[in-house]
C-alpha cells in the first residue's frame, strides 16, 4: 500500500463507528495527571492509563472491532484465529465470548502459564505449537485456511487500527489543549489508531512513536536474529505491518527509541509516584520523556499513552533491587572475618547498631584469597540512602573492619 493510499485506508469515520461497536465491552479509561513529569518540565503531562483497561491493555479495542465484523457476517460458526502469547490473544478471547464466536489461539510452546489460562477462561481453545512466535502464526494461518476460520492479526489490520483509533477520540474529548501524544509503537496499530484519529480532529497534534531500542524497525534499525530480550516484549516486532507501515509513515511526525535501563527506570517511577503497574511496553513513552528522547509540547497538553498493564510478576522484585541500589538504598559488602563461633553475628552487629537492615547473607570461601582460619561473608543491608550508607561504613571500619570491600555504589 502506498504512503498516498495510507491516508485514507483508514478515516475517522471508520473510527467513530468503531466507538459504538466496541462500547460494550471496551472501558473508556482516565486521564491521569504526572506531577512528578509536571514538576519537572515546568509543562503540564497527563498519563492516559491504557493499563487499566479490561483484559490489561488497549488491545481488546481493535479485537473487538474486528470480532463485531465477523459476527455481523455470519462467520461466527467458523469462528477466529490468532497466534499471540500475550495482550492480544486475552481480548480476541474476550471479544469472542462477548459475540459468541469461537476462537481459536496459537501459542509458542512454554507461553506463559497465566497468559494461557486467561485465554481459556475466556472460553477459547489454546494450541501450544512450535517454539517461536513464527511458527504459532504458521500454524493458525493453516488453521484459518483449512477450516475457513478468520484470521484476526494482532495489528496488521484495518478494522484493529480502527478500533484503536477509539483511545485517539477519548483523548480529544478528555484533553481540550491537547498538543503532543506519546505512544508505544510495535506493530503500529495503536499508534496508527490513534494518529488518525487525533489529527483527523486537529491536525496540529503531535503523535511521537516509541520503540524499544533492541527491536525498532520504525526507527529504522535492522531486525535481530533470533529472539528479543527485552522488557517491553510487547512492542518487539520485528518488521513494519504491510498495513500499518504506510499508515505510520503518513500519520506519524517521530520515531524515537529507549533502551532497557530507561524502560525499567520508567517501569518503577509509575510503580513508585503513580501508583500505577505498567508493562515495559507500556511504559517506553514514559522512558523517551525522562531520557528527554521526547520533549513535552512547548504550549497545551502532553499526553503519555501506558498502553499495557500486563506486568510479569517475577520481573518486579528485580526491577525493585535495581531500583534501590540505583537510589542508594542498597549497601552491598564484603569482608574477612575469622572462622570461629560468634564472628558473623559480632560483624552483623556492627551494621545492625547502625541503623542497616540486613537482606540477604553469605559465606564464599571458593575464590577469595583468605586465610586458612578465615571466611568470607557477602552481605546485603538496607539502607537510607547514600549518606545512610557512608555513616554504616566507618561505623564497620571503626569496629574493626578496616578493610570492608563496598559493592554497591556509594
Amino acid at each position: 500500500m502506498s504512503v498516498e493510499h495510507a491516508a485514507t485506508s483508514v478515516s475517522l469515520a471508520n473510527v467513530h463507528a468503531s466507538r459504538a461497536v466496541i462500547s460494550d465491552v471496551a472501558k473508556r479509561t482516565p486521564i491521569v495527571t504526572s506531577t512528578t513529569l509536571s514538576e519537572r518540565f515546568g509543562r503540564p503531562i497527563v498519563l492516559k492509563a491504557e493499563n487499566l483497561q479490561r483484559t490489561g491493555a488497549f488491545k481488546i479495542r481493535g479485537a473487538m472491532n474486528k470480532v463485531a465484523q465477523v459476527a455481523a457476517l455470519g462467520d461466527a460458526d467458523k469462528g477466529v484465529t490468532t497466534a499471540s502469547a500475550g495482550n492480544h490473544a486475552q481480548a480476541l478471547a474476550l471479544a469472542a465470548r462477548h459475540h459468541r464466536v469461537r476462537c481459536e489461539i496459537f501459542v509458542p510452546a512454554g507461553a506463559a502459564i497465566t497468559k494461557i489460562e486467561a485465554c481459556r477462561a475466556h472460553g477459547a481453545e489454546v494450541v501450544e505449537v512450535g517454539a517461536s512466535f513464527e511458527d504459532a502464526m504458521a500454524a493458525a494461518r493453516e488453521r484459518a485456511r483449512d477450516r475457513r476460520m478468520t484470521l484476526c492479526h494482532p495489528f496488521d489490520d484495518p478494522a484493529v487500527v480502527a478500533g484503536q483509533g477509539t483511545l485517539g477520540l477519548e483523548l480529544v474529548d478528555d484533553i481540550p489543549d491537547l498538543a503532543c501524544v506519546v505512544v508505544p509503537l510495535g506493530g503500529g496499530g495503536l499508534a496508527a489508531g490513534v494518529a488518525i484519529a487525533v489529527k483527523s480532529l486537529v491536525p496540529d497534534i503531535r503523535v511521537i512513536g516509541v520503540q524499544a531500542a533492541v527491536c525498532a524497525p520504525y526507527a529504522g534499525d535492522s531486525a535481530p536474529a533470533g529472539a528479543v530480550l527485552t522488557l517491553a516484549d510487547g512492542i518487539a516486532v520485528k518488521r513494519p505491518g504491510e498495513f500499518t507501515g504506510p499508515l505510520i509513515d503518513h500519520w506519524v511526525d517521530e520515531i524515537v527509541v529507549v533502551d532497557e535501563d530507561a524502560i525499567a527506570d520508567a517501569m518503577v517511577m509509575l510503580m513508585d509516584r503513580a501508583k500505577l503497574y505498567v508493562e515495559g511496553a507500556g511504559a517506553v513513552g514514559v522512558a523517551a520523556l525522562r531520557t528527554s528522547a521526547v520533549s513535552p509540547a512547548e504550549f497545551g497538553t502532553t499526553c503519555v499513552i501506558l498502553s499495557g498493564g500486563n506486568v510479569d510478576l517475577g520481573l518486579v522484585p528485580g526491577l525493585i533491587r535495581r531500583h534501590e541500589t540505583a537510589a542508594g538504598r542498597r549497601l552491598v559488602i564484603f569482608a574477612r572475618i575469622d572462622d570461629r563461633p560468634g564472628s558473623l553475628v559480632r560483624l552483623l552487629g556492627v551494621f545492625a547498631d547502625a541503623g542497616a537492615n540486613l537482606v540477604e547473607v553469605q559465606h564464599e570461601r571458593e575464590g577469595v584469597n583468605l586465610h586458612v582460619r578465615q571466611t568470607g561473608v557477602h552481605a546485603t543491608f538496607e539502607v537510607r540512602g547514600r549518606d545512610h550508607a557512608r555513616k554504616v561504613v566507618e561505623a564497620a571500619q571503626e569496629a574493626g573492619y578496616p578493610d570492608l570491600h563496598v559493592a554497591s555504589n556509594l
